[in-house]
C-alpha cells in the first residue's frame, strides 16, 4: 500500500473509530429501550454482525490458513483484504452501536459492546499508530547508516592525514580521540575542520542509536495491543454468538 493510501485509510478509519465512540456516549442523553428488537433495530445487528462476521473474518482466515491464502492470493492482494477488514469492522461496530438504541441493561449486553469497542480501538491502534511507529523506526534507522556511512568516510580523510607521533592523543576512546585530534590538529595541515565534523558526526550517531533502542522499547511495549485486540475480538465473537442464540430463543419481536 503507498502512503497516499495508506494516508486515505487513517483518515476515514479514524473518522469511523470517532464516530463509533460518539454514538456509544450518547447513551448520557438518548435511551430507546424497544429499538433494539424493532425490525430496524434487527436489520442493523444482522447488517453490523455480516460484516465484523463474514467480511472481517475472511481476512483472518485467508491470513492464517496457507492453502486459502495461495488460492485467494492469485485475485485479491492480502493488504486489499486487511483494508476491508479494517473498514467493515468499524461500520459494523457502528451499526452494533445504532442496533443498541443505548440500551445497556444486561450483564452479556454491556459485555459484548465492551468486548466490541476494545478490539476496534485496540485494532485501529495496531493497524494505524503502530505502523506509524514502525514507519518512524524504519526511517530512523536509515539516517543511522547514512550517518556511519559519512562518519566512515571521514575517518578515511582522516587516516590520510599525517599526525605526529609524540603528538598523538593516548585516550583510545573513539570519540574523545576525534575530540583530542581536532585540538592537535592546526589549520596548517587541513585537518581540523574533517576531525571537528567526525566527532559531530560520533556525537549524532550516539544520540541517534539511544532513539532507536528507545523507540524500539516502544514498539515491543505497544505491540501487546495487536494481542489485546486479538483477544477482545475473540471474546466478542464468543458473546456475539450467545446473544444471537438467546435473541432467537426469546423470539424476535418484530416476526408475525
Amino acid at each position: 500500500m503507498n502512503a497516499n493510501s495508506m494516508t486515505r485509510e487513517r483518515l476515514v478509519t479514524g473518522m469511523f473509530v470517532l464516530l463509533l465512540l460518539v454514538l456509544w456516549a450518547g447513551f448520557l442523553v438518548h435511551r430507546a429501550p424497544r429499538f433494539p428488537g424493532s425490525l430496524t433495530g434487527s436489520v442493523l445487528a444482522i447488517s453490523g454482525a455480516v460484516l465484523m462476521v463474514v467480511v472481517s473474518l475472511a481476512y483472518t482466515a485467508v491470513k492464517r490458513i496457507p492453502t486459502l491464502r495461495a488460492a485467494v492470493g492469485r485475485r485479491v492482494k492480502l493488504g486489499t483484504l486487511l483494508t476491508w477488514h479494517v473498514y467493515t469492522g468499524a461500520l459494523g461496530a457502528i451499526l452494533a452501536i445504532l442496533h443498541t438504541g443505548h440500551r445497556f441493561e444486561s450483564n452479556l449486553g454491556m459485555a459484548l459492546t465492551a468486548s466490541m469497542l476494545v478490539a476496534a480501538f485496540s485494532g485501529y491502534y495496531g493497524r494505524h499508530l503502530l505502523s506509524r511507529v514502525s514507519l518512524d523506526l524504519r526511517e530512523k534507522r536509515e539516517h543511522l547508516t547514512r550517518l556511519q556511512d559519512a562518519y566512515n568516510a571521514v575517518i578515511g580523510e582522516l587516516a590520510m592525514a599525517p599526525v605526529p607521533a609524540s603528538s598523538a592523543p593516548a585516550n583510545t576512546e573513539p570519540l574523545n580521540r576525534l575530540r583530542s585530534l581536532a585540538g592537535l590538529v592546526g589549520p596548517g595541515n587541513g585537518t581540523e575542520v574533517t576531525s571537528l565534523r567526525a566527532a559531530g558526526l560520533a556525537d549524532a550517531i550516539a544520540e541517534m542509536e539511544h532513539s532507536i533502542t528507545s523507540h524500539d522499547r516502544l514498539k515491543r511495549v505497544s505491540s501487546t495491543w495487536l494481542t489485546l485486540h486479538i483477544a477482545a475480538a475473540i471474546i466478542f465473537y464468543a458473546l456475539l454468538a450467545l446473544h444471537i442464540w438467546s435473541a432467537i430463543h426469546f423470539g424476535l419481536r418484530w416476526l408475525p
